[in-house]
């Protein structure tokens, strides 16, 4: 593309007339059934802007939404208009997948992307809370007073409460570099005094927490590519079809068309067993643990398990293997074969606690054992359990009982490494040097000042707290302050009590059942509206440059942008900026990026291509330490694979973090004594129709799924429950409503609903849209984590 041309269509301000045009057609939204829809003011829009005499020009871009695909985005601009969308058509391609350059295609969603710059419903100026925090009273000011009143209740908090009191909340939907508002508050704060810190996540808290206890490291997983070497695939809680992981649905469709059997391991049949798996193995969730030792009681006593590769690379699987210090019969092996509890964790054992028969079991084992190489991919959801650090150090077991660690095929752990090498924007050492866990933001707003290292606190000595309970909180494009988080009608009862948390700025799009709690709400811009460099999630190889290809709409600033006026106001404008624009810092990184990677595209190259596919890449993981063992030890403390950690067995805590992956039944499962209150156990799945909770109000992807929860045949005939019924799922912590799907595609005891629906109560308190986190529990798993798939239920007619 001609430089000239995509400079002064990057730069130049949108027409008076388009700008009309589009203003007129964007404020006056249509209200149907409760979602916002404006086809015939959309369609009249776009087909004014078509009839302009104008050319037509495509830029590159690709979106920074939180979703895991990051497809590549050609935005098709008329009179400064995004008129249409397309989305990769590399010739390197010739039209299918290929192992070197796989396409990076948009999902149903990014197909829709034109919908979220030109929504109705986009928040257009500075608002301030006028009624109580909730109730969404607000009025419109200017940017100039927004930042005043940032300022000035930054300052009050800092000087009354200490720094500490201030936190940047976890989850964006904008999930760039410099264009992640989550990353730049988090350096306006560090040159301001400091913060409160915070670490892990809500998807694979568990994963990153119980990882290092196994191989020493959080990352286990290979690249994608190595797939195509495998015989055998199981996703284990793994849905890429409609979670989007990088490139990994075309590595499953290339290795299948090698010859390779899926399978998937879920509660639900998913989209991705539908589209790709030979088989379904559904059990019952958070007991995966105990599936897995009667797979390992099938290959001990059948002699199908690596008993060389587990003698030479491996600690804790049986009793001549284990570390000093560790009394007789603590061993993997002994477990399994009941030697301390009378209880052989036979099939027949196993299947009464996971729902999946017997025979079923000994095909799997089998299969799994006697099949090389086989790739157990472990996914999110099988992590997110109150157990859920046991059943992610179980699915390595199997890696390791059938050696298929470091080969080509094979598959480690959770958690892929980072691929693509590229220097992001700077974020400074927090000087305060503390962090508590994601999720108990609403505890630190509570009871901080008790909070120690007992509490998941990092940076604090033993014995000390937090200094402050949190005071200010900075939600920048997220909706955990609400709707992500769990037990959310005891989140907003502590959101509602202004005097815990005093004041909430919320940076946004639309007004999200978050935003609605916040006392200042700011507009922000799409990826559309703004430049920005942006990589996928884990299992991806490439890096894309975000470009901007319109002029931000109705005034609305960049997240960079208002801090730095931000900064400016606290006196750290020079800090804080450098003396560099958002622009000027993504060419910064680029360049940066391209002294560590000569091959990495100049900033005129990433402009005309939009992307840079990293090619050539293979990653076994620990393949360095299965060829020399004596040179490239594991990075655990006994240099070896730890089935069983002498760590955990140090924390004295056996029943909930034995040193060994058992099955730990939990309160809310399928063996406690709650459901004979709550017999159904219900989790919330990553839907195709949205990417978490974005996409919840847009009525093309109403189109593509409705809300509904999921139950199977057997229980609804027991609750005399129809197909398309509303109905009510309902525990301690609050009641949602939506219609039913009567499906054999859930098992039966199990019930599932989209996860990302958003908060909407009557007056009774009853959540009509189907928000998932109404029926969540607030407690933390053993290591701090997010424990949102572990629930009980009932479920009946409306």
């Amino acid at each position: 593309m001609d430089q000239n041309l995509m400079n002064s269509l990057t730069n130049k301000k949108m027409k008076r007339r388009s700008f009309l045009k589009w203003s007129g057609a964007v404020t006056v939204p249509a209200l149907v059934g409760g979602v916002t829809v404006s086809n015939k003011l959309m369609n009249k829009a776009s087909a004014e802007t078509v009839m302009d005499d104008v050319e037509e020009v495509v830029i590159p871009t690709c979106s920074t939404l939180n979703c895991g695909g990051k497809c590549l985005i050609k935005a098709h601009i008329k009179d400064g208009q995004i008129v249409r969308i397309s989305t990769d058509d590399d010739p390197r391609d010739e039209n299918a997948d290929n192992e070197q350059f796989p396409q990076i295609r948009a999902c149903v969603r990014g197909r829709g992307y034109r919908r979220h710059i030109y929504s109705p419903d986009r928040i257009q100026k500075p608002l301030k809370r006028v009624g109580k925090r909730g109730e969404g009273k607000f009025e419109e000011i200017t940017w100039d007073e927004a930042i005043k009143i940032i300022a000035e209740e930054n300052n009050r908090i800092k000087e009354k409460y200490g720094p500490a009191s201030r936190f940047s909340l976890y989850a964006t939907g904008q999930t760039g570099t410099v264009g992640s508002g989550d990353t730049v508050i988090q350096r306006l704060l560090a040159f301001d005094g400091g913060y409160l810190g915070r670490y892990s996540n809500y998807s694979s808290g568990q994963h990153l927490a119980a990882t290092p206890y196994t191989f020493g490291e959080t990352g286990a997983g290979s690249s994608c590519n190595t797939l195509l070497d495998s015989k055998l695939i199981i996703l284990h809680g793994m849905n890429p079809a409609e979670t989007i992981f990088g490139h990994m649905n075309m590595y499953l469709r290339m290795a299948k068309e090698k010859g390779a059997k899926i399978y998937t391991l879920d509660p639900r049949k998913t989209d991705t067993n539908v589209a790709l798996a030979d088989d379904w193995f559904p059990i019952k969730p958070g007991t995966d643990n105990a599936l897995i030792a009667a797979m390992a009681y099938v290959m001990f006593t059948e002699n199908l398990h690596d008993q060389d590769f587990l003698d030479k690379y491996c600690l804790g699987h049986d009793e001549e293997h284990m570390p000093e210090g560790v009394p007789a019969g603590e061993s993997y092996y002994s477990y399994v074969m009941g030697e301390k509890d009378n209880t052989p964790k036979t099939p027949q054992w196993a299947a009464k606690i996971t729902g999946l028969p017997t025979n079923r079991i000994i095909q799997l084992a089998r299969e799994v054992a006697l099949t090389k190489p086989m790739a157990w991919v472990q996914g999110n959801g099988i992590n997110r359990h109150m157990n859920g650090e046991q059943l992610s150090r179980a699915s390595s077991m199997i890696a390791a009982l059938t050696g298929n660690i470091g080969i080509s095929g094979g598959w480690a752990g959770p958690n892929a490494p980072s691929i693509a090498q590229f220097e992001g924007f700077p974020i400074p050492d927090n000087p305060l040097g503390i962090s508590i866990p994601v999720f108990k933001f609403t505890d630190a707003i509570v009871r901080g000042t008790e909070m120690g290292v007992e509490d998941g606190v990092m940076g604090l000595e033993e014995g000390k707290t937090l200094p402050a309970n949190i005071k200010m909180i900075f939600n920048m494009a997220g909706n955990c302050l609400v709707n992500q988080h769990s037990d959310i009608n005891k989140t907003i009862e502590i959101l509602e009590d202004e005097t815990l948390c005093e004041f909430i700025v919320t940076s946004d799009i639309y007004m999200t059942p978050s935003a609605k709690y916040s006392d200042l709400i700011l507009p922000t811009c799409t990826f559309f509206e703004q430049n920005d460099v942006v990589g996928p999630w884990s299992y991806g190889q490439h890096m894309f440059l975000s470009q901007k290809v319109v002029e931000p709409l109705y005034g609305s600033l960049t997240e960079y942008e208002w801090m730095a006026k931000l900064a400016k106001e606290l006196g750290i404008e020079k800090e804080f900026t450098e003396g560099r624009t958002q622009d000027d810092w993504v060419k910064w990184m680029i360049e940066e990026s391209k002294k560590k990677d000569p091959t990495f595209p100049s900033y005129s190259e990433m402009q005309k291509n939009g992307v840079h596919k990293f090619k050539e890449i293979t990653v076994v993981r620990f393949k360095e330490q299965i060829e020399d063992p004596e040179n490239v030890p594991f990075n655990t403390p006994s240099g070896k694979i730890e089935l069983f950690s002498k760590t955990l067995w140090d924390m004295n805590r056996p029943e909930d973090i034995p040193a060994i992956p058992k099955h730990v039944a939990v309160n809310e499962g399928p063996e406690s004594e709650l459901t004979k209150k709550y017999p159904l156990q219900i989790f919330g799945w990553h839907v195709k129709r949205r990417c978490h909770s974005t996409w919840d109000t847009s009525d093309w992807m109403e189109e593509v799924q409705t809300q509904e929860l999921w139950i199977n045949p057997i229980d609804a005939k027991e609750r005399k429950i129809k197909d398309g019924d509303m109905v009510q799922a309902f525990n301690d912590r609050g009641k949602i409503e939506l219609p039913a799907k009567v499906t054999s595609r859930v098992m039966p005891g199990v019930v599932c609903v989209p996860q990302g629906g958003w908060f909407n109560p009557d007056q009774n308190g009853v959540d009509k849209r189907g928000a998932i986190n109404v029926l969540t529990g607030l407690e933390a798993s053993p290591f701090h984590c997010n424990p949102q798939h572990t629930n009980l239920a009932e479920v009946k007619k409306a």
